[in-house]
């Protein structure tokens, strides 16, 4: 006598919504991971309609205090003097020509202070670009 099943019982897995969550997961973090910045010093950026979208390697911070700050890739700025600033970015251009250093400079400062490290920057040839907020 054979008894027949009405319903066949499927072994499938049904991959379809773990690789959505997947891909959510790799949109999440790659869009959490652009918008943070290693800049932890409190500057007030002056604001500017253009931005530029080149991955500075090296930075120069100016505080409203005039303390200067440098960082190279992704490492915490420390505090220097202002002679030191160039042998900084002199290391950091032998580690890769293609350098850029951005400047954040805050925009209660006085302009000859943005002045003297643009001059260091045609000076060693640099490319440096100057930090805005939006």
């Amino acid at each position: 006598m054979g008894i027949k099943r009405k319903s066949k019982i499927n072994a499938d897995f049904n991959m379809s919504s773990m690789t959505d969550m997947i891909f959510l997961l790799l949109i999440f973090f790659m869009i959490t991971s652009t918008v943070v910045t290693p800049n932890a010093i409190k500057v007030m950026l002056p604001q500017s309609a253009q931005q530029t979208h080149a991955k500075p390697l090296a930075r120069v911070t100016i505080d409203k205090k005039l303390r200067y700050y440098v960082a190279y890739g992704n490492e915490k700025e420390k505090r220097v003097n202002f002679e030191s600033i160039v042998p900084f970015l002199q290391k950091c251009y032998a580690d890769n020509d293609e350098m850029y250093v951005a400047l954040y400079a805050d925009e209660t400062i006085p302009y000859s202070e943005v002045v003297k490290l643009l001059d260091i920057a045609n000076q060693n040839h640099f490319k440096m670009i100057l930090v805005t907020r939006p």
